[in-house]
C-alpha cells in the first residue's frame, strides 16, 4: 500500500511570522505588502496564536494596540506527521485558508494551506493521467515508453497546441506563484520535448520568465517513429513556443463555463423583466358571490 502523503509532504517552511508586541499598523501594513491574509504569532518560535486581516479592521481605529490585544490566544494547527487529508478537513470544518505546523515542543515549523492541499490532489491523480497517455502513445504507434520525472529546458520545449488562452494564463501564472506547478506531461524527442499536457502552465511560465519547467518525460524505445502530434506540429509549423499564438478577444472555455456573460440581446430581457418586477402585482379578482 502506497505510503499516504502527510502535512510535512507539502507545507510551507519558510514561514512569516509577527511578535505578540507588534503594533496593529505594523502587521497592518506587512499583510498589505503581501499577499497572504494573516500570519502566525510566535513568542520565542512558539506559536501562540495567529491574527487576520479581518481581526484586524476591528482595530483600525486603534492602530497602536498591540497584537497581543487584537488576537485570540491560541489557534487550530496541525503536525508534520498529521495526514495531508486530515489537514485538508480541518481546513474545510473551520473554514481556513492557512494552518500553522508545529513541532512535538509547540514551535512553529511551517503552514499548510488550501493550495497545499488541492495540490496533493492533483499530483495523486497525475498517475493515472499518466498512464492513460502512455497506454494510448504505445498502441497509436507501437512503441514502449518509460516514464521518468525531471526539469526540462523551456528552449527545448515542442508544443503541439497552436493557441493558449490569455485568460487562462493569468490564471495559471497565479496558480505558479502559489505554488501550484503540476508537472507538464511531455515525450522526449532526438530536438526536445514534446508537450502531450500542460500547454497554458508552460506558457504561463515563459512569461513569468521560467528557464525550466517540471515534467513526466515519456522516453520512447524507439526515436524513429515519428508520433501522430509531432506531423501535427510541424504541419502547423510549430517549433517552439514562439509559435504558439495567445488569443485575447475570446475565453477559454473554462473560464467561458465558470464565468458566463451575458450579451446584450440577453441583458435587454433581463432588464425588462426586473422592470416589471417593480410594479405592483395585479390585485387578485374577487369572487363573485
Amino acid at each position: 500500500m502506497p505510503k499516504q502523503p502527510t502535512v510535512a509532504d507539502y507545507m510551507v517552511t519558510s514561514v512569516r511570522s509577527v511578535e505578540p508586541d507588534m503594533t496593529v499598523r505594523e502587521v497592518s501594513k506587512m499583510i498589505i505588502d503581501s499577499n497572504l491574509h494573516g500570519f502566525p504569532v510566535t513568542k520565542k518560535g512558539y506559536l501562540v496564536g495567529f491574527i487576520t486581516a479581518k481581526e484586524l479592521l476591528k482595530f483600525t481605529d486603534r492602530p497602536d494596540a498591540e497584537i497581543k490585544e487584537v488576537m485570540r490566544m491560541g489557534t487550530r494547527c496541525a503536525v508534520p506527521e498529521m495526514s495531508i487529508d486530515d489537514a485538508m478537513r480541518v481546513l474545510f470544518r473551520y473554514g481556513l485558508r492557512n494552518l500553522p505546523v508545529i513541532d512535538k515542543q509547540g514551535k512553529l515549523v511551517g503552514v499548510v494551506s488550501n493550495i497545499d492541499v488541492v495540490r496533493s490532489h492533483i499530483e495523486r491523480s497525475r498517475p493515472s493521467k499518466v498512464l492513460s497517455v502512455k497506454t494510448f502513445l504505445e498502441q497509436q504507434n507501437g512503441i514502449h515508453l518509460k516514464i521518468v520525472n525531471g526539469d526540462i529546458p523551456l528552449e527545448e520545449v515542442l508544443p503541439t497546441q497552436k493557441e493558449v488562452f490569455m485568460d487562462e494564463l493569468i490564471g495559471r501564472q497565479y496558480e505558479l506563484k502559489k505554488g501550484l506547478n503540476e508537472p507538464l506531461i511531455v515525450v522526449k524527442r532526438r530536438g526536445g520535448y514534446l508537450v502531450v499536457d500542460g500547454h497554458h502552465r508552460i506558457m504561463a511560465a515563459k512569461q513569468l520568465g521560467a528557464k525550466t519547467f517540471n515534467a513526466v518525460i515519456l522516453e520512447p524505445d524507439n526515436y524513429e517513429v515519428k508520433l501522430g502530434l509531432e506531423r501535427t506540429a510541424e504541419k502547423w509549423g510549430l517549433w517552439s513556443l514562439d509559435d504558439v499564438k495567445i488569443i485575447e478577444g475570446s475565453k477559454h472555455p473554462f473560464i467561458e463555463m465558470t464565468t458566463r456573460m451575458m450579451d446584450s440581446d440577453e441583458m435587454a430581457k433581463l432588464n425588462e423583466r426586473l422592470n416589471s418586477s417593480n410594479h405592483e402585482p395585479p390585485k387578485p379578482k374577487k369572487k363573485k358571490k
